[in-house]
């Protein structure tokens, strides 16, 4: 299935300058864009901020045809598309926010238009409705943002991602490019066989930062710690924290000092949290605490410090999340705050997250019946899904739930989504010639009843996604009416109604089966196991390591061989204390061996820094090599 070579209508250069204003690639980029345009499918691995989407966009702008953009974060395809068409460029997105109409209209425009880029959230791959059209479209590249996703082996799998490779086989005249800042060599091949490419070809970019500094401080008052670091570096911050309830005291500890500070996580409603990225974004406030929810698609160039106050579960999750600081090139600070007790409570929390077999079975029972799915219905159905309701409801630990939900879509039960803009959905309880039998005392409801049925096909037959604004349009009433008829209907058990919502979604990849007939493969289920244990173990050995360059661990981690020392990381800059402190010991010495002089004379005639002099004379001292003679002078111990 080998992609023919693309022709380019302009220099990449002048597509380049043209369209976006620069007058030279970033490294790599030209490679990865040479690559795909002779035809070949390619796996990139750049760091964070390294400039991924040029390496799609600039091709395509220079080759007929257009885009396929598959990533998982709508907010990160709606500012792609808002930054396209600013630049004059066509570019829509589909996505589950979108009612079926917007849909089809993005979709006609793709296959019959002039549309370059189309961005689309995996999960929409395997409608007919994206199918359909999508045979019709000119395809040149298949971009897939986030290619871990597609491994069962990375530390994010989304299952949504394995349909990239039907669509394949239904555009094979385009090429490939996955792009990911985080995987290793196992998770590379993975993302290669997944994607069926012609042929194993991966161009990795240097995941060195020369301007990020990676420190780790071991501390038993990480608060302390932390003030002290947020007054020693200027500028934007953000501070990770694993858990919702933590954000919030940490920010209140911080707001409390006068820190300039703001928190979020998912639990906060959808306008809150976008209100208060604004306002970090735009520098109204300095510091950030977040969960690991403030993450994808935060590009804010100016980020001086980034702060761990909870270790990670992976170098995977770390690197994404520490390389969102100094994306601008000049110095900035990656910084992990460990406790004496971090490693235990980590592994008791590694132990606690991955539940036994039996324990997944009885979570699928109990997720089934909170979202009242008989058995034997529910296949390619989709409800919105609260997972934090839920796990109080049943008294559940959240994160295994996660891990149990992650096992249930690798063996193919059920797929939880990212949290999602989800139109408000409608089904008629009644069937259709029952509902002309209905009385219905008010005449209003009968009229809004009419133009639901004109508007909104396949509602008698399963729940489908409406328009409300373009009802209310239609109807001669506002959008709050609209929902207080929904509402009210609903109430008259004359439809049910889900009003529109931003949650997760879980989608039933196969109908609910009696709990006894739940496998889970075994082979599944022990090699995530030792996976997952294999990450953590990797996070605890940066951690706890003293005498390798962070950096170096990082890069050698995702598959360098030729990592060198950073220089700026905690560990170099110790080093690089410890070998000026031998060197002046050494001058010390050798002036000593000739006659002993006071201490004034002696820093006098070693010369350099006089603190370091200092210094180095106490730890002669200490060390039994030097002694203080009964007339004040130092001397050679023999």
């Amino acid at each position: 299935m080998e992609s023919p070579q693309h022709k380019l209508t302009a220099p990449l250069e002048e597509v380049l300058k043209q369209w976006w204003g620069y007058t030279s690639f970033r490294p790599m980029q030209r490679e990865i864009i040479e690559s795909i345009v002779e035809g070949r499918d390619t796996l990139a691995l750049m760091p964070t901020g390294g400039g991924k989407s040029l390496t799609y966009q600039v091709p395509t702008m220079a080759v007929e045809g257009l885009c396929i953009v598959i990533t998982p974060l709508i907010a990160l395809m709606k500012d792609q598309v808002d930054r396209l068409r600013r630049l004059g460029i066509s570019a829509v997105a589909v996505h589950s926010g979108m009612d079926a109409r917007r849909i089809d209209i993005a979709l006609d425009n793709c296959a019959y238009g002039d549309v370059k880029f189309l961005y689309i959230a995996p999960e929409r791959l395997a409608t007919d409705t994206f199918r359909l059209r999508l045979q019709r479209m000119n395809v040149a590249f298949l971009a897939v943002d986030e290619a871990h996703c597609i491994s069962q082996w990375g530390y994010d799998f989304r299952p949504s991602y394995r349909r990239i490779a039907e669509v394949r086989r239904l555009v094979p005249q385009a090429t490939v490019l996955a792009l990911t800042a985080s995987a290793t060599d196992i998770v590379a091949r993975d993302i290669m066989e997944s994607l069926s490419f012609d042929e194993p070809h991966v161009l990795r970019s240097s995941f060195a930062r020369p301007n990020l500094s990676y420190v780790v401080r071991h501390t038993e008052d990480k608060y302390g710690q932390l003030t002290r670091i947020l007054s020693s570096v200027e500028g934007s911050a953000i501070v990770y924290m694993r858990t919702r309830e933590g954000v919030e005291q940490l920010a209140e500890r911080l707001r409390a000092d006068s820190h300039s500070v703001s928190f979020y996580h998912a639990g906060l409603p959808h306008e809150e949290r976008a209100i208060r990225q604004d306002e970090w974004f735009s520098g109204k406030v300095r510091i950030m605490v977040a969960t690991n929810a403030f993450g994808m698609g935060i590009d804010k160039a100016d980020v001086r410090l980034v702060v761990h106050y909870s270790m990670c579960d992976s170098l995977e999750a770390y690197y994404q999340e520490a390389g969102r600081a100094g994306r601008d090139s000049r110095r900035s600070y990656a910084v992990l705050l460990a406790a004496p007790d971090d490693e235990s409570r980590i592994v008791k929390r590694f132990e606690s997250e991955f539940p036994p077999i039996d324990e997944i079975k009885h979570i699928y029972e109990r997720i089934c019946n909170y979202l009242q799915v008989a058995v034997g219905d529910g296949q390619m159905a989709s409800f919105v899904f609260n997972i934090h309701d839920f796990c109080r409801r049943e008294r559940l630990y959240a994160g295994k739930v996660v891990s149990a939900l992650k096992l249930l879509q690798q063996n193919g039960y059920m797929t939880l989504t990212d949290e999602t803009d989800n139109p408000a959905r409608i089904m008629f309880c009644v069937g259709r010639d029952d509902l002309y039998r209905l009385r219905i005392d008010r005449e209003e409801y009968d009229h809004f009843i009419r133009v639901v049925l004109r508007l909104c096909n396949g509602v008698f037959t399963g729940f489908r996604p409406i328009d409300e604004q373009r009802i209310a349009a239609a109807a001669g009433y506002d959008i709050y009416r609209v929902r207080e008829m929904f509402k009210s209907l609903w109430q008259m058990h004359v439809i049910r109604y889900i009003p529109s919502a931003r949650s997760p979604m879980i989608f039933f990849d196969t109908e609910r089966l009696p709990t006894a007939d739940l496998y889970i493969a075994p082979e599944t289920y022990r090699r995530r196991f030792d996976m997952m244990r294999e990450r953590f173990d990797s996070m605890l050995r940066y951690v706890g390591s003293d005498d390798e360059c962070r950096s170096v661990m990082l890069e050698r981690y995702f598959g360098a061989t030729d990592a060198r020392p950073c220089g700026v990381c905690d560990v170099c800059l110790a080093r690089r204390k410890d070998s000026t402190s031998a060197v002046v010991k050494g001058k010390i010495v050798n002036t000593l061996k000739n006659n002993p002089m006071p201490v004034r004379e002696l820093i006098a005639a070693v010369g350099g820094n006089e603190t370091a002099a200092v210094a180095a004379v106490d730890k002669l001292i200490a060390e039994g090599k030097i002694s203080v003679a009964a007339d004040g002078k130092l001397a050679i111990i023999e």
